[in-house]
Protein backbone atom coordinates (compact mmCIF):
# COMPACT_ATOMS: atom_id res chain seq x y z
CA UNK A 1 0.00 0.00 0.00
CA UNK A 2 2.90 2.58 0.77
CA UNK A 3 4.61 1.77 -2.30
CA UNK A 4 1.35 2.53 -4.24
CA UNK A 5 0.95 5.78 -2.51
CA UNK A 6 4.12 6.37 -3.15
CA UNK A 7 4.03 6.06 -6.81
CA UNK A 8 0.92 7.40 -7.55
CA UNK A 9 2.24 10.50 -5.18
CA UNK A 10 5.41 10.89 -7.73
CA UNK A 11 3.18 10.74 -10.81
CA UNK A 12 0.81 13.42 -9.33
CA UNK A 13 3.64 15.67 -8.74
CA UNK A 14 5.13 15.39 -12.32
CA UNK A 15 1.51 16.03 -13.56
CA UNK A 16 1.25 19.19 -11.36
CA UNK A 17 4.73 20.32 -12.77
CA UNK A 18 3.48 20.22 -15.83
CA UNK A 19 0.78 22.69 -15.45
CA UNK A 20 2.73 25.22 -13.53
CA UNK A 21 5.47 25.23 -16.35
CA UNK A 22 5.92 28.07 -18.86
CA UNK A 23 3.88 29.27 -21.51
CA UNK A 24 5.70 26.36 -24.48
CA UNK A 25 3.82 23.44 -21.46
CA UNK A 26 1.13 25.08 -21.20
CA UNK A 27 0.83 25.89 -25.31
CA UNK A 28 1.23 21.97 -25.48
CA UNK A 29 -1.22 20.95 -22.89
CA UNK A 30 -4.16 23.61 -24.47
CA UNK A 31 -3.22 22.09 -28.27
CA UNK A 32 -3.94 18.45 -26.52
CA UNK A 33 -7.02 19.45 -24.72
CA UNK A 34 -8.38 21.13 -27.72
CA UNK A 35 -9.06 18.06 -29.65
CA UNK A 36 -5.72 16.61 -30.63
CA UNK A 37 -5.71 14.01 -28.30
CA UNK A 38 -7.60 14.73 -25.55
CA UNK A 39 -4.13 14.57 -23.25
CA UNK A 40 -5.18 17.47 -21.18
CA UNK A 41 -8.44 15.49 -19.86
CA UNK A 42 -6.28 12.04 -19.46
CA UNK A 43 -3.96 13.61 -16.89
CA UNK A 44 -6.20 15.39 -14.95
CA UNK A 45 -7.99 12.37 -14.15
CA UNK A 46 -4.59 10.69 -13.76
CA UNK A 47 -4.31 13.23 -10.83
CA UNK A 48 -7.36 12.80 -9.76
CA UNK A 49 -7.13 9.03 -9.14
CA UNK A 50 -3.43 9.28 -7.66
CA UNK A 51 -4.71 11.53 -5.11
CA UNK A 52 -6.59 8.76 -3.88
CA UNK A 53 -3.96 7.07 -2.09
CA UNK A 54 -6.26 5.23 0.21
CA UNK A 55 -7.77 3.70 -2.24
CA UNK A 56 -8.42 -0.31 -3.41
CA UNK A 57 -5.01 -1.37 -4.77
CA UNK A 58 -6.88 -3.33 -7.29
CA UNK A 59 -9.37 -0.89 -8.33
CA UNK A 60 -6.68 2.17 -8.19
CA UNK A 61 -4.32 -0.59 -10.80
CA UNK A 62 -7.60 -0.82 -12.94
CA UNK A 63 -8.57 2.65 -13.72
CA UNK A 64 -4.95 3.66 -14.28
CA UNK A 65 -5.24 1.01 -17.06
CA UNK A 66 -8.56 2.65 -18.28
CA UNK A 67 -6.67 5.85 -18.63
CA UNK A 68 -3.35 4.62 -20.65
CA UNK A 69 -6.24 2.66 -22.73
CA UNK A 70 -7.89 5.80 -23.31
CA UNK A 71 -4.31 7.56 -23.95
CA UNK A 72 -3.61 4.83 -26.72
CA UNK A 73 -7.11 5.30 -28.51
CA UNK A 74 -6.52 8.79 -28.76
CA UNK A 75 -2.82 8.84 -30.37
CA UNK A 76 -4.39 5.54 -32.70
CA UNK A 77 -7.37 8.01 -33.54
CA UNK A 78 -5.09 10.65 -34.45
CA UNK A 79 -2.74 8.65 -36.73
CA UNK A 80 -5.43 6.85 -38.12
CA UNK A 81 -7.15 10.29 -39.16
CA UNK A 82 -3.64 11.06 -40.82
CA UNK A 83 -3.36 8.08 -43.18
CA UNK A 84 -7.05 7.77 -43.80
CA UNK A 85 -7.16 10.63 -46.18
CA UNK A 86 -4.02 9.66 -48.15
CA UNK A 87 -5.36 5.73 -48.49
CA UNK A 88 -8.82 7.66 -49.91
CA UNK A 89 -6.47 9.22 -52.69
CA UNK A 90 -4.62 6.63 -53.65
CA UNK A 91 -7.15 4.01 -53.89
CA UNK A 92 -9.35 6.46 -55.89
CA UNK A 93 -7.04 6.78 -58.20
CA UNK A 94 -7.49 3.22 -59.06
CA UNK A 95 -11.20 3.01 -58.01
CA UNK A 96 -13.73 5.39 -59.37
CA UNK A 97 -17.03 4.62 -57.49
CA UNK A 98 -18.99 6.83 -60.12
CA UNK A 99 -17.81 5.36 -62.79
CA UNK A 100 -18.52 1.87 -62.25
CA UNK A 101 -22.05 3.47 -61.53
CA UNK A 102 -22.07 5.25 -64.94
CA UNK A 103 -20.33 1.69 -66.81
CA UNK A 104 -23.40 -0.42 -66.02
CA UNK A 105 -26.22 2.32 -66.74
CA UNK A 106 -24.04 3.15 -70.28
CA UNK A 107 -23.81 -0.84 -70.81
CA UNK A 108 -27.85 -1.53 -69.70
CA UNK A 109 -29.29 1.55 -71.77
CA UNK A 110 -26.96 4.69 -72.99
CA UNK A 111 -24.01 2.47 -75.08
CA UNK A 112 -24.19 5.53 -77.40
CA UNK A 113 -22.78 7.88 -74.77
CA UNK A 114 -19.49 5.58 -75.07
CA UNK A 115 -18.99 6.15 -78.90
CA UNK A 116 -16.84 9.46 -79.59
CA UNK A 117 -18.03 11.45 -82.36
CA UNK A 118 -14.11 11.06 -83.98
CA UNK A 119 -11.19 8.29 -82.94
CA UNK A 120 -7.72 9.47 -83.98
CA UNK A 121 -4.62 7.55 -82.74
CA UNK A 122 -3.42 11.22 -81.20
CA UNK A 123 -3.91 14.78 -81.54
CA UNK A 124 -1.61 15.41 -84.01
CA UNK A 125 -4.68 14.12 -86.33
CA UNK A 126 -6.75 16.69 -85.31
CA UNK A 127 -7.46 19.56 -87.38
CA UNK A 128 -7.74 22.45 -85.17
CA UNK A 129 -8.57 24.94 -87.64
CA UNK A 130 -10.92 23.38 -89.11
CA UNK A 131 -13.05 22.77 -85.68
CA UNK A 132 -12.53 26.34 -84.96
CA UNK A 133 -13.93 27.32 -88.59
CA UNK A 134 -17.07 25.10 -87.32
CA UNK A 135 -17.52 27.16 -84.34
CA UNK A 136 -15.60 25.76 -82.10
CA UNK A 137 -14.52 27.55 -79.04
CA UNK A 138 -12.13 26.32 -77.15
CA UNK A 139 -11.22 22.57 -76.00
CA UNK A 140 -10.40 20.40 -72.99
CA UNK A 141 -8.04 18.18 -72.29
CA UNK A 142 -8.05 14.85 -70.21
CA UNK A 143 -3.95 14.82 -69.05
CA UNK A 144 -2.84 11.07 -68.84
CA UNK A 145 -2.39 9.21 -71.54
CA UNK A 146 -3.97 12.09 -73.57
CA UNK A 147 -1.68 14.62 -73.39
CA UNK A 148 1.10 13.23 -71.24
CA UNK A 149 2.22 9.66 -70.01
CA UNK A 150 0.77 8.45 -66.94
CA UNK A 151 1.46 10.32 -63.61
CA UNK A 152 4.23 12.71 -65.46
CA UNK A 153 3.80 16.17 -65.33
CA UNK A 154 5.31 17.20 -68.73
CA UNK A 155 3.94 17.05 -72.46
CA UNK A 156 4.77 13.62 -74.26
CA UNK A 157 7.15 15.41 -76.79
CA UNK A 158 5.78 14.37 -80.01
CA UNK A 159 2.82 16.82 -79.30
CA UNK A 160 4.29 19.70 -78.83
CA UNK A 161 3.65 20.66 -82.35
CA UNK A 162 0.07 19.88 -81.88
CA UNK A 163 -0.57 21.50 -78.60
CA UNK A 164 0.98 24.23 -79.71
CA UNK A 165 -0.85 24.69 -82.82
CA UNK A 166 -4.23 24.26 -80.72
CA UNK A 167 -2.48 27.63 -78.75
CA UNK A 168 -2.57 29.75 -81.85
CA UNK A 169 -6.02 28.47 -82.92
CA UNK A 170 -7.77 28.86 -79.94
CA UNK A 171 -5.75 30.89 -77.67
CA UNK A 172 -6.00 31.02 -73.89
CA UNK A 173 -9.31 28.63 -74.54
CA UNK A 174 -7.73 25.35 -74.15
CA UNK A 175 -7.65 23.73 -70.30
CA UNK A 176 -7.08 20.15 -68.73
CA UNK A 177 -10.01 19.08 -66.95
CA UNK A 178 -8.45 15.43 -65.45
CA UNK A 179 -9.47 13.12 -62.56
CA UNK A 180 -5.71 12.38 -61.67
CA UNK A 181 -2.80 14.60 -60.60
CA UNK A 182 0.09 11.81 -62.00
CA UNK A 183 3.07 13.18 -60.25
CA UNK A 184 4.25 11.95 -56.99
CA UNK A 185 1.26 9.73 -56.85
CA UNK A 186 -0.89 12.54 -55.94
CA UNK A 187 -4.61 11.54 -57.33
CA UNK A 188 -7.32 13.86 -58.28
CA UNK A 189 -5.88 17.01 -59.65
CA UNK A 190 -8.20 19.94 -59.83
CA UNK A 191 -10.85 18.21 -57.36
CA UNK A 192 -11.40 20.52 -54.36
CA UNK A 193 -11.30 17.33 -52.20
CA UNK A 194 -7.89 16.08 -52.10
CA UNK A 195 -6.50 19.66 -53.73
CA UNK A 196 -7.89 22.34 -51.26
CA UNK A 197 -5.78 25.22 -51.88
CA UNK A 198 -4.85 24.29 -55.35
CA UNK A 199 -0.96 23.81 -55.37
CA UNK A 200 -1.09 20.55 -57.24
CA UNK A 201 -3.06 22.31 -59.77
CA UNK A 202 -0.87 25.19 -60.08
CA UNK A 203 2.07 22.68 -60.14
CA UNK A 204 0.76 21.23 -63.50
CA UNK A 205 -0.39 24.43 -65.10
CA UNK A 206 3.17 25.73 -64.56
CA UNK A 207 4.38 22.50 -66.21
CA UNK A 208 2.52 21.99 -69.45
CA UNK A 209 1.10 26.14 -70.10
CA UNK A 210 -2.38 25.14 -69.34
CA UNK A 211 -4.94 25.98 -67.47
CA UNK A 212 -6.34 23.18 -64.69
CA UNK A 213 -10.08 23.51 -63.92
CA UNK A 214 -10.79 22.11 -60.92
CA UNK A 215 -13.86 20.15 -60.15
CA UNK A 216 -15.71 18.52 -57.62
CA UNK A 217 -16.18 15.11 -59.04
CA UNK A 218 -14.85 12.63 -60.66
CA UNK A 219 -15.81 12.11 -64.81
CA UNK A 220 -18.16 10.87 -65.56
CA UNK A 221 -20.30 11.93 -62.92
CA UNK A 222 -21.41 15.83 -62.90
CA UNK A 223 -22.11 18.45 -64.64
CA UNK A 224 -20.48 20.93 -67.30
CA UNK A 225 -20.84 24.07 -64.96
CA UNK A 226 -17.44 24.79 -63.65
CA UNK A 227 -15.88 24.71 -68.00
CA UNK A 228 -18.59 26.66 -68.88
CA UNK A 229 -17.62 28.98 -65.91
CA UNK A 230 -14.33 28.70 -67.02
CA UNK A 231 -14.92 29.14 -70.89
CA UNK A 232 -18.05 31.62 -70.63
CA UNK A 233 -20.10 29.17 -73.34
CA UNK A 234 -22.18 26.62 -73.85
CA UNK A 235 -20.24 23.10 -73.54
CA UNK A 236 -21.62 22.27 -76.78
CA UNK A 237 -19.63 25.15 -78.18
CA UNK A 238 -16.40 22.93 -76.80
CA UNK A 239 -14.30 19.88 -77.54
CA UNK A 240 -13.55 17.11 -75.18
CA UNK A 241 -10.39 14.90 -75.65
CA UNK A 242 -9.56 11.76 -73.83
CA UNK A 243 -8.70 8.42 -73.83
CA UNK A 244 -11.11 6.45 -72.07
CA UNK A 245 -14.47 6.03 -73.53
CA UNK A 246 -16.60 5.24 -70.35
CA UNK A 247 -14.72 8.10 -68.30
CA UNK A 248 -13.99 11.12 -70.49
CA UNK A 249 -15.97 10.31 -73.68
CA UNK A 250 -19.25 9.44 -71.14
CA UNK A 251 -19.04 12.50 -69.67
CA UNK A 252 -18.58 14.82 -73.08
CA UNK A 253 -21.24 13.05 -74.41
CA UNK A 254 -23.32 13.68 -71.73
CA UNK A 255 -22.89 17.09 -71.43
CA UNK A 256 -23.11 17.72 -75.19
CA UNK A 257 -19.37 18.36 -75.85
CA UNK A 258 -18.14 17.09 -79.24
CA UNK A 259 -15.80 14.34 -78.21
CA UNK A 260 -12.58 13.06 -79.64
CA UNK A 261 -10.98 10.01 -78.39
CA UNK A 262 -7.30 9.39 -78.57
CA UNK A 263 -5.13 6.25 -78.50
CA UNK A 264 -3.02 5.97 -75.25
CA UNK A 265 0.58 6.85 -75.00
CA UNK A 266 1.87 4.50 -72.85
CA UNK A 267 0.54 1.70 -70.76
CA UNK A 268 3.63 0.66 -68.90
CA UNK A 269 2.95 3.46 -66.56
CA UNK A 270 -0.53 2.20 -65.80
CA UNK A 271 -1.78 0.21 -63.19
CA UNK A 272 -2.65 -3.32 -64.28
CA UNK A 273 -6.45 -2.94 -63.61
CA UNK A 274 -6.74 0.37 -65.15
CA UNK A 275 -5.55 -1.55 -68.25
CA UNK A 276 -8.07 -4.37 -67.51
CA UNK A 277 -10.73 -1.88 -67.33
CA UNK A 278 -9.42 -0.20 -70.76
CA UNK A 279 -9.51 -3.12 -72.60
CA UNK A 280 -13.03 -4.40 -71.42
CA UNK A 281 -14.23 -0.98 -72.54
CA UNK A 282 -12.53 -0.82 -76.34
CA UNK A 283 -13.87 -4.00 -76.53
CA UNK A 284 -17.61 -3.28 -75.31
CA UNK A 285 -17.05 0.40 -78.23
CA UNK A 286 -15.82 -1.83 -80.86
CA UNK A 287 -18.50 -4.01 -80.74
CA UNK A 288 -21.41 -1.37 -80.55
CA UNK A 289 -19.78 0.16 -83.25
CA UNK A 290 -20.00 -2.80 -85.81
CA UNK A 291 -23.23 -3.80 -84.41
CA UNK A 292 -24.16 -0.09 -86.18
CA UNK A 293 -24.76 2.34 -82.83
CA UNK A 294 -23.83 5.59 -84.09
CA UNK A 295 -22.50 8.39 -82.10
CA UNK A 296 -24.97 11.27 -80.82
CA UNK A 297 -24.89 13.80 -83.89
CA UNK A 298 -23.52 16.97 -83.24
CA UNK A 299 -24.71 19.87 -84.79
CA UNK A 300 -21.49 22.10 -85.43
CA UNK A 301 -19.86 19.06 -86.74
CA UNK A 302 -22.48 16.51 -88.99
CA UNK A 303 -19.38 14.72 -90.40
CA UNK A 304 -16.72 14.08 -87.90
CA UNK A 305 -14.35 13.06 -90.67
CA UNK A 306 -13.64 16.65 -91.72
CA UNK A 307 -11.44 17.48 -88.89
CA UNK A 308 -9.28 14.30 -89.35
CA UNK A 309 -6.35 14.85 -90.72
CA UNK A 310 -2.50 13.05 -91.50
CA UNK A 311 -0.01 14.40 -88.96
CA UNK A 312 2.67 16.61 -90.49
CA UNK A 313 5.86 14.76 -90.28
CA UNK A 314 8.16 15.62 -88.20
Amino acid sequence: MEEVAQETGKRAGKAQSIFRTGDRKDNTRLAYASGVSGFGRVLDQQVSLDSHTNQNPETKNREIEEIRDAQTGNHIGLLSNMWWTDLRAALGQRINVEGIVSSVSVFVKDRHLALPHVVVPDIRHVDWGELQGRGFKGVVFDKDNTITVPYSLTLWDPLGSSIERCKSVFGNDIAVFSNSAGNFGDPYLGLYEYDHNGSKARALEKAIGIKVIRHRVKKPAGTAEEIEKHFGCKSSQLIMVGDRPFTDIVYGNRNDFLTILTNPLSLTEEPFVVRQVRKLEMILMNYWFKKGLKPISHDLLPDAKQCVKDPSPL
